[in-house]
This record gives C-alpha cells, structure tokens and sequence, in this order.
C-alpha cells in the first residue's frame, strides 16, 4: 500500500515539483496550498506524513504543527518542516514545537525520501506488519490472518482492511474510504462502499468470530472490538 504524503506549500511551481518526484518514487500525494487548507485535509485524509513548508501565508508552518500536535487523532503523524531557514535556533525552535525533523532548501530529493522513511518507520505510519484484535495484515506480502488462521481478502477488501488497520477504533467516513480504497480518480458511489464492508465483515467473520466492523449510522465504519 503506498503510504499518502500531505505537502503544505504555497509556492505551487515547487510543490508541483515535489509532488512529481514523490508520485515517481511510489507515493500518494496530496497538496494544501495554505494553513487552513492544509489541517481540513489532515483531519480529513489522516496522511502517512506531512511535509509542511514553515512559510505560509496565513499561518506560519510552527502554528500549523502546534495545531496537528495538539490534536489526538493527528498528534502521531511525523511531521517534516521544509525551509530555507538553516540557523539553528529555528531547526530547536521547530523541533520544539513538535515537528518530527527539519530539512532545509535545497535538499536532495534522495535524501528527502530516505528522511520520510525513517520518520514514518519510527512513528509506525509506515510498517509492514499491521495488527489489532487478533487481525495482523501484512503489507508487503498481503497476508491476513485472524486468530493465527488465514483470511483470502479481494484486493479492494484489502485496502479498506489496511485503511482501517492503520487507525483501529477511528470513525472512517464513505467518502474517506472512498478516497482510500478507489483513488480519487475512481467515480465509485456510497453504496458500493457499503456492499464491500458487507464482503469484508463476512471474510473477517467466516470463522465464526465476533463482527470487528462498527457501523457509526450517519458517520461512517469503524475496526472496533470494543463494539
């Protein structure tokens, strides 16, 4: 599953640059061209990271990840500050405000992925191996299992599966799981998100197990075994 960068930058000639080569090297890419624009899509896509420029227009990038780092359910996403300020005063004072690195302009595309990376293996973002309520899914092999036993899943059923899996009791909108499961680029309607979480409850359940998926009436699905 390809992990989804957010990259709040106003300037859109390097964003447009950046989110090339981050799409090249086998990212999702989301762009906000602002603060406030940048914390809906947060709180709306729950990104893998955050590159976050640390001057924007109507908030500065150290506002911004005080606001992401202050939320509960943003708080554990790696942020990286991108800027041309190299004194090191700014890097302690972005450190301080919670942002999980600082890469300063120009910087190697190369090394900014490896810096991604790291960020997300140590905040767990990124791993392989996904586990929760007896379920462990792995992302490199495709392999479920629940219980110990093995689970065949479809490959949309697999995305929903790992969508829910990288945040277990969060309250996934359709159209979250739309963005999630399909793509953005996918017409797909409410409806049929619904016929595969029926596909995806009766695979995780075949065995007999308790129903794992909470249906939020009006919000949207949840992994839930506090149901």
């Amino acid at each position: 599953m390809a992990q989804l960068i957010l990259i709040i930058e106003d300037e859109l000639a390097q964003a447009q640059i950046l989110q090339y080569n981050l799409e090249a090297a086998g990212f999702k890419v989301k762009h906000a061209i602002n603060g406030d624009d940048g914390l809906a899509q947060i709180h709306e896509f729950l990104p893998d990271l955050i590159l976050l420029d640390w001057m924007l227009p109507d908030m500065s990038g150290i506002e911004v990840c005080s606001k992401i780092k202050r939320a509960p359910d943003t708080k554990e996403i790696p942020v990286i500050m991108l800027t041309a300020r190299g004194a090191e005063e700014d890097k302690i004072r972005g450190l301080n405000t919670g942002a999980d690195d600082f890469v300063v302009k120009p910087y190697s595309i190369n090394t900014l992925i490896a810096r991604m990376n790291a960020n997300m293996r140590k905040s767990g973002t990124g791993q392989i191996e996904l586990n929760y309520g007896g379920l462990s899914l792995n992302t490199e092999t495709h392999r479920v299992r629940r219980d110990g036993k093995p689970i065949r899943l479809g490959p949309t059923e697999f995305r929903l599966l790992h969508t829910f899996m990288t945040r277990p009791t969060k309250v996934w909108s359709r159209s979250q799981l739309l963005d999630n499961a399909w793509g953005t680029d996918v017409y797909v309607d409410d409806r049929t998100v619904d016929v595969h979480i029926g596909r995806l409850r009766n695979l995780l359940n075949a065995g007999g197990e308790p129903d794992i998926i909470r249906t939020v009436r009006g919000s949207g699905y949840a992994l839930d075994i506090e149901k």
